[in-house]
C-alpha cells in the first residue's frame, strides 16, 4: 500500500489530493463496499471527497480530515487483508480511534496496552474496542484488580467488561465468571411474583443473559452455569462469600446502596479481577439513600489496584441518536442546574 501528495497547480493549497494505492482489488471492492456505502459513510463523518481511480483512492479535502481519512482507509484494508470484514461499526470505530491505548498499573508506570486493532477474542467472534476511551477502559481492566466504568447507557460499560472477563476465561487466567446486578426495581413485590427465585430475579438479570450470549455458545452458557462456573444473580446473593480465582462484574451500580457497594467490594477473594459499571444520571434508589458508586468514587479514588475510566455521548456505541439524546438531556440539565 502507498501513499502520496499531489498539489495541481488549479487547487488551493489547503484542498489538495491523497493517493492511497491498495495492492488486492478484491480487497478494495470490499473496502469501498456495496455502492460504496463505506467510502460515503467516511466522507460524511469527515467532510472530504474519495475518488476510485484504479486500485487507488484519491482523498480530496482540507489536510487534517484528508490524513484522517487515509489513516482509515489504510486501517480498514489491514482489516480486510487479515480476514475479517467491515460493516458500519467497524468503519464508525476507526474513525474514533487514533493511538494506542496507555494503561496505568498499580505501581504508578504507564504501559502502551494494546495497538489499535485490538481485538478481544470469544468463542463467537472478536470484540474491539471503538473509542478511545473504550480502549484505555479495556487496558485497565486487564492491568488492575479492580476497575470501574461509569458513563451513559449505550457506550459498552457492560458490554466489554462481559467480554473481557469471558476472554479471561477461555484463556485461563479465571476459572469461573460472576454477573451481578441490583433488582432495586422488585422490593419487596419479588415475594408477589409468580415463579421461583430464579424466575422471579431473571428480567432483572436479562442484559447480562444478553451479553454473555453474543460471545459464548447458548449450550456452552447453559452449560457452564449448571456446573456453577458462570453464575448471574442479584447483588443480594452476594452477601458472605469469597470470590477467588473469578472475573466478578457488578452491573447498574449507581442502584447499590453504600453498604451494598461496601458488602460487594470486599467480596473479591485471590486471582480475582472486579469491574464495577453505572450511570450517574440513572440512580432508582428511593429518594433519600444515596448511591453507592458516588461514595465508591469519592472513597476509592486514590486507592492502589483501583482504576476509574469514564465515558461520554462520544463514546455512545448504539444508534448516533442515542448520542445525541444524551447531549440534549445534559444541555436540559445543565440549563436547570
Amino acid at each position: 500500500m502507498g501513499i502520496s501528495a499531489l498539489t495541481p497547480p488549479s487547487k488551493p493549497q489547503d484542498v489538495i489530493e491523497t493517493l492511497v494505492e491498495f495492492p488486492d482489488n478484491r480487497l478494495l471492492i470490499e473496502l469501498c463496499g456495496e455502492y460504496d456505502r463505506n467510502l460515503a459513510q467516511i466522507e460524511h463523518q469527515l467532510g472530504v471527497h474519495i475518488l476510485r481511480r484504479g486500485n487507488r483512492l484519491a482523498v480530496v479535502g482540507e489536510k487534517g480530515a484528508r490524513d484522517q481519512a487515509a489513516a482509515v482507509l489504510r486501517s480498514l484494508y489491514a482489516r480486510l487483508e487479515s480476514g475479517r470484514h467491515v460493516v458500519a461499526g467497524d468503519i464508525d470505530g476507526a474513525l474514533r480511534m487514533g493511538r494506542p491505548a496507555v494503561a496505568t498499573t498499580p505501581e504508578g508506570e504507564q504501559i502502551e496496552m494494546f495497538s489499535p486493532g485490538i481485538e478481544l477474542r470469544t468463542r463467537k467472534k472478536p470484540i474491539e474496542p471503538r473509542t478511545e476511551a473504550q480502549k484505555a477502559y479495556v487496558a485497565n481492566l486487564f492491568s488492575h484488580e479492580l476497575g470501574f466504568g461509569i458513563g451513559p447507557a449505550g457506550t459498552g460499560k457492560t458490554y466489554l467488561a462481559v467480554a473481557v472477563g469471558v476472554t479471561m476465561f477461555i484463556s485461563g487466567a479465571v476459572e469461573r465468571i460472576v454477573l451481578s446486578r441490583p433488582a432495586v426495581e422488585a422490593g419487596e413485590r419479588l415475594g408477589f411474583l409468580p415463579g421461583d427465585m430464579k424466575e422471579k430475579v431473571d428480567p432483572y438479570m436479562q442484559p447480562l443473559y444478553d451479553a454473555l450470549n453474543d460471545f459464548l455458545p447458548a449450550k456452552q452458557v447453559e452449560k457452564l452455569m449448571q456446573e456453577k462456573r458462570i453464575e448471574i444473580a442479584p447483588l443480594a446473593f452476594m452477601r458472605g462469600r469469597t470470590l477467588s480465582n473469578a472475573f466478578v462484574v457488578l452491573d447498574e451500580a449507581q442502584n447499590a446502596t453504600g453498604m451494598q457497594m461496601k458488602m460487594f467490594l470486599t467480596r473479591l477473594g485471590e486471582g480475582s479481577r472486579m469491574v464495577v459499571t453505572g450511570d450517574r444520571t440513572q440512580v432508582d434508589l428511593p429518594r433519600g439513600v444515596s448511591s453507592g458508586l458516588a461514595e465508591a468514587e469519592r472513597i476509592l479514588r486514590d486507592v492502589r489496584g483501583v482504576t476509574f475510566n469514564y465515558f461520554t455521548a462520544k463514546d455512545v456505541v448504539r444508534h448516533p441518536l442515542v448520542g445525541r439524546i444524551i447531549d440534549a438531556y445534559d444541555a436540559d440539565d445543565a440549563r436547570a442546574g
